[in-house]
This record gives structure tokens, C-alpha cells and sequence, in this order.
């Protein structure tokens, strides 16, 4: 009987250990909105992420942009155009996020109606 015990525990702490490693990639007020974005339009300019994502700043969202392509959940892409444009995408590994985005976003629909109604 202990044994079973001890292989709740080891898979309880694996598991713990997941969810703490979604959330330090994801964490913060910002990156859930702003792959959010780009996930709904495919591709986003910084501008149309900014006007996205209410409140905020150019700079947050510049930190965030790149915490969010060093963990390989996006790809920045520079366009030869005049002035030169910066384009953002979800790789395939941030792809893989648009199911918890859909579930997250139906909760959060969901939540609303029962905390505040309609």
C-alpha cells in the first residue's frame, strides 16, 4: 500500500512541477492577451498588439514580445517595407497553446455571466 502512496507523490510533485513551469512562461499581467492576439489574427504588427492589449506600455510590450519569442511561443519577422515593419506569429509550439486560449476564453465568458450576469 505505501508503495502506491509513494509513486501519488512523485507523480503529484511531476505534475506540480509542469504547472509551475507553464506559469513561469506565461506569467505576468500581459502574455496570455497578447498571444491572445496574435492567435485570433495568425500575424500582428506591434501596433495592432498594442492597440490589442488595453493598457499596456510600448516598453512592457517590447519585454513581453521578446520573453515570448526566447521561449520559442512566437517568431518576430522584419519586413523590408518603407518604413520597415515587424511582424509577429505563433511558432508551432505556441500554437499548441490555442486550445487552453479557447478553453481559458470560454471559462472567462462563462465567469462573467455568473459574477455579473449577461
Amino acid at each position: 500500500m505505501e508503495c502506491k502512496r509513494e509513486n501519488f507523490e512523485q507523480e503529484y510533485k511531476r505534475e506540480m512541477m509542469a504547472v509551475q513551469d507553464s506559469m513561469d512562461v506565461l506569467n505576468g499581467k500581459w502574455k496570455i492577451s497578447i498571444i491572445s492576439s496574435i492567435c485570433y489574427y495568425n500575424k500582428r504588427r506591434f501596433s495592432d498588439i498594442s492597440k490589442d492589449v488595453v493598457g499596456i506600455s510600448n516598453r512592457m510590450l517590447s519585454k513581453e514580445l521578446k520573453e515570448l519569442e526566447f521561449n520559442q511561443l512566437i517568431k518576430r519577422t522584419v519586413l523590408e517595407t518603407q518604413p520597415i515593419t515587424v511582424q509577429y506569429e505563433l511558432t508551432d509550439h505556441g500554437r499548441s497553446l490555442q486550445t487552453i486560449i479557447k478553453n481559458l476564453t470560454a471559462w472567462g465568458v462563462e465567469h462573467r455571466k455568473k459574477i455579473i450576469g449577461n
